[in-house]
């Protein structure tokens, strides 16, 4: 396993706007052609758009585009202009004499970081449709990724950059899965692999990050209570393959990468994050997805998940005062 490659998705594009300044951004994946669609929200402080119709027994199948955006709420709005762009270019629902591109979304709380009053809005989603392209595999301090941060448990002032993380695997000769993710979490991350904590509250006193979980069950710890659950949080992911799956497949899969993120982030699924993914299922492999394999895939989308969220912290650049994780160079 260790791919990162788009080969043998076709269809798929991805695009990014960056806005380092005010230390926000968006992504967005586009579908032009069409893909299956599922979603999960396992999060409870959720920032989406147009979930409701992933969901099976609702009449859209396909969707042609997923945003990623920082800027909280306020960042829903550059789907608008992943609309447009669809739009000009004849893509979408055929509502009468209409096309609807249906693009769902959801974002990050990123606002503490940089300027909150700058937020992604329609014109940066278009900018980012422009961006796309098959071969957009960059990482790190980027798109929806460039404002975010993990382990905030000790505060935003203790935190370490976050970003946008890629990886993929060939699970059969064709059949391709790939997690593209944006990690901004309240927990730590962790190399499921070692247990190794990546990055997560820094350690003022040692070089090192202090665990977020034995924080919380350990009585003498340190650890403020009203820190618990605030600063920018949550967690967002698109699973994106070439296999044909159904709407319920979909939401299945989606399932396995929100598994991807409890691997790699600790704890996951907060209060106050909104760990939401999607899944884009273009059914261009040429194979027969069954219940077996359906198993094999959902299982390899939870191991890639998390080596994306690894490689998002690992690729990203300290700014506005908070450190990567290349800047700190520590073991823990």
């Amino acid at each position: 396993m260790g791919s990162r490659e788009l080969k043998g998705i076709s269809g798929i594009k991805i695009g990014h706007v960056t806005d380092l300044r005010n230390a926000t951004g968006c992504t967005v994946v586009l579908s032009q052609r069409g893909a299956v669609g599922g979603v999960d929200v396992r999060g409870s402080a959720p920032g989406t758009r147009e979930t409701d119709l992933l969901r099976p027994g609702n009449l859209i199948n396909e969707v042609h585009g997923v945003l990623l955006s920082g800027g909280s709420a306020y960042g829903l709005d550059a789907a608008a202009g992943v609309m447009k762009y669809l739009e000009e270019k004849q893509v979408g629902y055929r509502v009468g004499k209409a096309l609807v591109p249906i693009v769902p979304a959801a974002i990050i709380s990123d606002l503490n970081i940089g300027n909150h009053e700058v937020r992604p809005n329609a014109l940066d989603g278009y900018r980012a449709c422009e961006a796309a392209r098959s071969d957009n595999l960059r990482e790190g301090s980027i798109g929806a990724g460039t404002g975010a941060t993990v382990g905030k448990a000790f505060g935003l002032a203790n935190a370490t950059k976050g970003g946008l993380g890629i990886f993929s695997h060939e699970i059969e000769p064709g059949l391709i899965i790939l997690a593209l993710v944006v990690v901004n979490s309240w927990g730590d991350v962790v190399d499921p692999g070692t247990g190794r904590i990546v990055a997560g509250p820094r350690d003022r006193k040692k070089a090192g990050f202090i665990n977020t979980m034995d924080s919380m069950v350990n009585p003498e710890s340190t650890l403020d209570s009203n820190e618990i659950g605030a600063g920018n949080n949550t967690t967002i992911g698109i699973l994106i393959t070439n296999a044909e799956l159904d709407k319920s497949q979909a939401n299945k899969l989606a399932g396995r990468g929100q598994d991807g993120i409890a691997l790699a982030v600790r704890p996951a699924h907060t209060m106050a994050d909104g760990d939401t993914v999607f899944t884009l299922a273009t059914g261009r492999w040429d194979g027969e997805t069954d219940h077996r394999l359906l198993t094999k895939i959902g299982s390899i989308a939870a191991v890639v998940m998390s080596k994306a969220i690894v490689r998002a912290v690992s690729n990203a650049d300290g700014l506005e005062g908070i450190p990567s994780v290349k800047e700190l160079n520590v073991e823990s």
